[in-house]
């Protein structure tokens, strides 16, 4: 991929023309430029300035009022099935890139080139040539987020000595930069950079140093380390701590963190600063329970492994409008440096299980704009029923506000760009049907659910447009619209039966789980977990099941939730059976929905299916014939 195709030339441009701009440019060609009628040649020594020409030339540098279009030439017989996508946004989200390419047809392999520039570029191979001419055709020149993307292809030889070539490559096809993990075309999803930034406090005596003279310093961080560093000096006036957000590969987050902690001891030898400079991280209270881990064994192993001590501050600390919780990390500079990649790993895994719990279908819940929930936006998800409807007040800190699509800032989060791709319900049939869920609280939470003289699960009922009901000894607890009859469970449990369709659920299971962390009828060091029952159609049990419990087995896997289905069941009067779904709330949505496809599954084959005349044939057994096609 040496050879490269210069476009938009003028009729006026020679090849002595071209050849000064690249020497103005200081870009080295290995042979004459061939120009022709409104186009030319020319040859790189290797691919690295092949890229570097496209990278400062393309769409940047005019000739005799032309700008000049820069890109690999590529002969029509050897136009592949794999693209190369160049000035992407560096920030974007990879759920948008893929899902951006996923509209012209099936991706195989997505992997993306490090390069010098502050841009993304990736190479997409796609499963057949028509779809990535089209991806070519609608994207070269797509406008994203003010930067307008360069699509060329890469030549058929080079596509098959890439699919190979992941450790150590083959002629015409040098890897650059560290591979990424996972297996591309497996299920990896490789991202653009960490969704989740490395947040810390830093002393602000220490600010200007970072910084340094006109910003020499902290651009020479960012250079060296591949990072977008913000320091947000203005925030929380007279603080002695100011927050830096770092945006990066976990490697870059982890290189820029070592190196602003150098430069931190420096200026402390520089100033006779005697006092011990721990390393301060930041993470939303979501992730820090995960990070604790049963018993405190994770932080633990952390310590003895780093050889570091790591406090966390108190929930106490937490408001409204902040979030996360600071882990303190002290010891040499080299230990906190490791501690910060393990705890930064952990953290990473719980958003990332987190973002799958809810990220792996787009029609998940069919409507569903979580923007509008009050569950995420503003603050953490399931934080507690006002959260959604209070706006930080000018100044204030809004947790992760500086996450590329915000997680959990003040801006729209993953979660709604993830879930609300349709306003309508994808069936076309109207709206959703509407589902039972029985969700058990501890006993002591109902007064909390329920508020003074019912309000607060008046409120919440009319919020989320479903009807909920707890069981209780007594009818007269609450109202009695409100309550359903015992049923004979556990005395330390409740039961919650809440009657809507998926987003009506998702909207009040939200709300009751972060009640019950609001009000701290759960430990600072655990996450909640709720048992949730739905029922199914007995002969569909089998189905939940799945071959040997294949399908439960691969439902666990993919949700984090306890997913069981109790043998030995006697079917109730519906003829139905009970699934136990435990887990965080996320995991235990994603578990419910996946469930409910099953079963909308086993619905579709159940239907008659017309005749070519458009009359249905039932069979003996009332279901219709499957077509012949």
């Amino acid at each position: 991929m040496n050879k490269l195709y210069i476009g938009n030339v003028s009729e006026e441009a020679s090849a002595e023309d071209l050849e000064t701009i690249f020497e103005q440019w200081k870009i080295p060609h290995s042979g004459p430029f061939l120009v022709k009628t409104g186009y030319a040649f020319v040859d790189c020594p290797d691919e690295k300035i092949a890229m570097m020409a496209i990278d400062i030339l393309s769409g940047k540098v005019e000739l005799h009022g032309k700008l000049l279009e820069v890109e690999h030439s590529v002969p029509k017989r050897q136009r592949s099935c794999k693209l190369q996508i160049r000035n992407i946004p560096p920030h974007l989200q990879w759920e948008v890139l893929d899902g951006m390419l996923a509209q012209y047809g099936t991706v195989e392999n997505c992997e993306q080139v490090n390069t010098d520039t502050d841009t993304a570029v990736v190479n997409v191979r796609y499963g057949a040539k028509d779809q990535a001419r089209q991806a070519m055709e609608k994207l070269n020149g797509f406008l994203m987020e003010n930067f307008a993307l360069k699509v060329s292809y890469i030549p058929d030889e080079m596509a098959a000595a890439a699919a190979p070539t992941l450790g150590g490559g083959k002629r015409g096809f040098a890897p650059r930069g560290p591979l990424r993990s996972g297996s591309p075309g497996l299920g990896a999803r490789p991202k653009l950079q960490s969704d989740v930034p490395l947040r810390i406090l830093v002393p602000t005596q220490f600010v200007g140093a970072i910084i340094g003279k006109e910003g020499a310093t902290i651009r020479n961080v960012t250079k060296q380390t591949h990072s977008k560093i913000d320091i947000h000096r203005k925030e929380n006036a007279g603080a002695a701590e100011k927050p830096i957000t770092v945006h990066s590969t976990p490697e870059g987050c982890s290189n820029a963190c070592r190196t602003i902690m150098e430069i931190m001891q420096k200026e402390a030898l520089d100033t006779k600063f005697t006092e011990e400079i721990p390393l301060k991280i930041l993470a939303h209270n979501n992730f820090v329970g995960r990070l604790i881990g049963k018993e405190g064994r994770n932080l633990k192993k952390i310590e003895v492994d780093t050889e570091t001590k790591i406090t966390i501050s108190p929930l106490q600390d937490l408001t409204l409008y902040n979030p996360e919780r600071t882990i303190t990390v002290k010891g040499s500079i080299e230990a906190c440096s490791r501690a910060e990649e393990e705890v930064m790993k952990k953290v990473r895994e719980s958003y990332e299980n987190d973002v799958a719990a809810m990220n792996l279908q787009s029609n998940l819940i069919p409507g569903l704009n979580l923007n509008a929930l009050g569950l995420f936006p503003g603050g953490a998800p399931g934080m507690g029923p006002s959260m959604g409807h209070n706006a930080p007040p000018p100044g204030a800190q809004g947790g992760y506000s500086s996450f590329g699509s915000s997680y959990f800032g003040g801006e729209w989060p993953i979660w709604a760009s993830v879930l609300s791709a349709s306003s309508q319900p994808l069936s076309g049939q109207g709206q959703p049907e509407s589902e039972t869920v029985h969700l058990f609280i501890p006993a002591l939470a109902v007064g909390a659910i329920i508020g003074k003289q019912g309000q607060h699960i008046k409120q919440l009922s009319r919020y989320a447009g479903a009807s909920i009901k707890i069981s209780a000894d007594e009818v007269s607890v609450v109202d009695a619209n409100q309550v359903a009859p015992p049923d004979g469970m556990d005395a330390k449990q409740r039961m919650v039966i809440i009657a809507g369709p998926p987003e009506a659920q998702f909207k009040a299971q939200g709300r009751i789980f972060g009640k019950l962390k609001e009000e701290n009828f759960f430990g600072p060091k655990e996450e909640v977990k709720l048992e949730a029952h739905i029922k199914v159609p007995s002969f569909a049990a089998g189905r939940v099941i799945g071959k040997g419990g294949k399908t439960v087995n691969e439902l666990q896997n993919l949700t984090s939730a306890e997913v069981v289905v109790p043998r030995d069941q006697t079917p109730d009067e519906n003829d139905q059976v009970i699934v136990k779904i435990t887990g965080h709330f996320y995991a235990s949505q994603l578990a419910q929905r996946k469930i409910q496809e099953i079963l909308s599954h086993v619905r579709r084959q159940q239907q008659p299916k017309p005749s070519p005349r458009g009359e249905g044939q039932p069979r003996g057994d009332g279901l219709a014939r499957p077509s012949r096609k």
